[in-house]
């Protein structure tokens, strides 16, 4: 889907200055979306790839509810609408599955805190501008093949990706027709923080009918393309290389 320049949508990407994050975000400008680069850090490359993609960079803590909110406002600011809201940041803790004592509560409520409880805050402050967006708002929660199959890095970390999954039909049947809400579900995907996961990477290889893990850019247009499907809502799509027929 491309855009005449009058009438540029505007996407927020949270998490955006690398990996799956940055690829939506390349993707969507390239589709004709005015978009905004969000990190906790890595403000430089935040910076660069804002002015490369002639977009917006605001950094902000997620963890934190008035920076989430803060990232929000400071988007309406920057160009008095929104349109598309795509909830990437997240954090992983390998964890042994069998190792129930070092899932401490602190991990559980850190993980919860980034994967669920950050979406959420987002999605409530970006909601009325959503509304407003002339073809409808559209909610794009990057989930996991973690939340949908008891697999993943440690069930904390699953269990916040299932969460956000039903969050995400919840959602999409409260807000509909004014805003679609829908979750892409990836598997492995290659990017600078799985690189050292040589068990998972080998699975993907052996196992998964496409023999490959995920790059970044397949994320991204599985994302424009939920985008763009404007009657689609409620659905939490897997994208993990055929890895859940096996």
């Amino acid at each position: 889907m491309e855009f005449e320049r009058g009438d540029q949508p505007v996407a927020l990407v949270s998490g955006s200055t690398s990996g799956i994050g940055e690829a939506v975000a390349r993707r969507l400008a390239a589709d004709g979306m005015r978009v905004v680069v969000h990190s906790r850090r890595s403000a430089e490359a935040g910076q660069a790839l804002a002015v490369e993609l002639g977009g917006a960079y605001v950094q902000a803590d997620l963890a934190v509810e008035e920076e989430a909110r803060g990232l929000v406002e400071a988007a309406l600011d920057r160009y008095g609408r929104l349109d598309v809201l795509v909830n990437n940041a997240g954090i992983s803790r390998p964890i042994p599955h069998d190792d129930l004592a070092a899932a401490t509560p602190a991990d559980w409520r850190h993980l919860l805190e980034v994967n669920l409880i950050a979406p959420w805050v987002l999605c409530t402050a970006a909601l009325a501008a959503l509304r407003r967006s002339p073809a409808g708002g559209s909610i794009v929660n990057i989930t996991s093949h973690a939340g949908v199959r008891p697999k993943g890095s440690s069930v904390p970390y699953a269990a916040s990706k299932a969460a956000l999954n039903h969050v995400t039909r919840l959602l999409a049947a409260a807000l509909g027709p004014e805003v679609r809400v829908n979750a892409v579900a990836p598997g492995l995907v290659d990017t600078p923080m799985t690189k050292d996961w040589a068990q998972a990477h080998e699975l993907w290889r052996d196992r998964a009918p496409m023999r490959r893990p995920a790059q970044p850019d397949d994320v991204a247009d599985l994302v424009a393309s939920v985008i763009a499907s404007t009657y689609l809502t409620g659905e939490v799509v897997v994208l993990d290389g055929g890895l859940n027929l096996t």
